[in-house]
This record gives C-alpha cells, structure tokens and sequence, in this order.
C-alpha cells in the first residue's frame, strides 16, 4: 500500500511513519518543517519519500499526493500557550490546511485519518469521557480541534471516508513539549539533576499513552472497514502530575524535590479516556503501559 503522512517529520507522524515502513509500505512525507526537522526520520530516510511542503500549499500537495491508498494527516500547530497568542495562525494551518486535506482525499476518493485531540472536549465535570461528551474546549488550540470535526462532518455528507482520532496525552522518544509537555519538562529535569516543577496542586488527572500505540491505532483504523466517526485513543488509566513525578523520580534513581507553581492558562483538571467505543468498531487496544514506557524514554533521554 501506498500512504502520505502530513507533518510526518514531527513527533506522531514519524512514529506512523516508522510504523509503516517496518510493515512494507510506501510512505510519502510531507512537511514543511516549520516545527520539525529530518532527525527524527534519519533511520528510515532511504525508505521514504520527503516533500517540503506546508499543507496550506493546496497545488503543491495535489501534485504530490497522486494513487494513493489513504492519508494520515498529523500536520498542526499543537502548543495550547502559543495558540492564545497566534490565534489566526492556528486557525489557517489547523483548520484551513485541513479543509485542502479534506478536499484532495475527496476528490482521489481516499481515506482520510487524522489527529484531533481530547482538547475538544474542554474542562470536564466527571472522568472517564467518552464521545457523547459535549465539545467545550478552553483554548484556542482546542477549538481548531473542534473546527476540524466539524469540517470532518461536512464531508462525511458527500461520502468521503474521514476518521478522526481524539489523542489524549502523547509521550515517547522524539517529543516535545507540544505532546504530553509535562513529561517533556520532568525530562529536562531529571537531566539537569534540578527539582521537578508542577504547575498547580499536581491533582490534574491525565491519560498518559505511549506514541507506539498512537501509531498502531492510526495504522488499525486505516485498514478498517471504519469511514467515518471520531474516536478517544488512550489508556483509560488516571495518572495525576504529582505521581506521574515521583513515578519518574523513581525510575531516574536521583534524589530529586517537587517544587510547585501557579496553574497554567488553558490547562484542565481532568482528562481520561473512555475507549470502549474504538475498540469496538477496530478491536484496537493498547500495549504499553506508563512504567514501562516511561523507562525507556528515561533511559533514551
């Protein structure tokens, strides 16, 4: 089979990337590198085809994307911080360039998967969430999320096949603080050997889910008989901030403190995954549980 991954030179996309080659697939890239750069796709170069291209290039991304299989479309701008502060950037990359995305894969008749995220759903009252959940999200970021499934919906009127997944917390080798961002700092700081700072009580509840297994459930719905709706990928497994520290502080083996500071803007209190509905329609479920995954992250790092 032959696929196109957009920003497949960032964190997920990489990982899906990886993903297919290991299953013998043609894989084409594209990317325009704006938020990520070729390292992450060194061990698989030879294997892939790379276009420079950012998806709100609609004429250069149809003179790529020619008798393909499906899209994967991971291409975004993700960092909630920045999207209060370039809120008609998020906008036109997150939703405009998804629109072309939409669009192209109509036109070719092809499926399309693509990243939506827990943000949607905003700052719940009660955990875990599944899809009937209303859609309140309290970002900027998050409501092109919601823009993008709205869009999803249009199409699904004119018989396109679109399925968005709705990642919740995404850690692995490669990331940044754009995914799972608090993993990223403890990270930074088991490193420099300094305290571990939390924003807030450290009572936040997140659904933590390793990058491999957002790869494989990406790779799973592609090849289902799934067209469309939008499904929660996770763990359904609550971990707060505070254990997800000392987690991490255990498995480094340093004599690290916590250290706590105001709450962040747009940050929630509570997120995990209902994921029954997924993996009933895809028989997907996850493999790698937080300890685990978080070892050897630590030990990469």
């Amino acid at each position: 089979m032959k696929y196109v991954i957009t920003g497949g030179a960032g964190f997920i996309g990489s990982n899906i990337a990886k993903l297919l080659v290991k299953n013998s697939h043609d894989v084409i890239i594209i990317d325009n590198l704006h938020t990520s750069d070729m390292s992450r796709l060194k061990e698989i170069e030879d294997s892939i085809e790379f276009h420079n291209i950012d998806i709100r290039n609609k004429s250069d991304i149809k003179s790529v994307i020619k008798n393909v299989n499906g899209i994967f479309h991971e291409a975004a701008l993700t960092i909630v911080s920045e999207s209060f502060k370039k809120t008609e950037e998020y906008f036109d990359v997150n939703v405009n360039g998804t629109k072309n995305i939409f669009e192209i894969a109509k036109k070719l008749e092809t499926k399309v998967v693509f990243a939506s995220s827990s943000s949607v759903y905003g700052d719940v009252n009660s955990i875990p969430i599944n899809e009937k959940n209303s859609r309140n999200p309290i970002n900027p970021y998050g409501e092109t999320k919601v823009k993008k499934e709205n869009l999803a919906s249009k199409f699904w009127k004119d018989n396109s096949k679109v399925v968005g997944l709705r990642y919740f917390n995404v850690y692995g080798k490669g990331q940044t603080g754009s995914y799972a961002g608090v993993i990223t700092q403890f990270l930074r700081c088991i490193n420099e050997k300094t305290s571990l700072l939390i924003h807030g009580n450290g009572n936040q509840i997140r659904d933590f889910i390793s990058v491999e297994d957002i790869a494989k459930a990406n790779l799973t719905v592609m090849q289902s008989n799934v067209n469309e709706g939008f499904f929660n990928v996770g763990t359904s497994i609550p971990t707060s901030i505070f254990d997800l520290a000392n987690i991490m502080i255990k498995i480094s083996k340093l004599d690290l403190k916590l250290i706590f500071d105001k709450e962040q803007p747009g940050d929630i209190g509570k997120s995990l995954a209902d994921t029954l509905l997924f993996i009933k329609k895809t028989g997907w479920k996850y493999e790698i549980n937080l300890n685990d995954g978080l070892k050897k992250l630590i030990n990469d790092f």
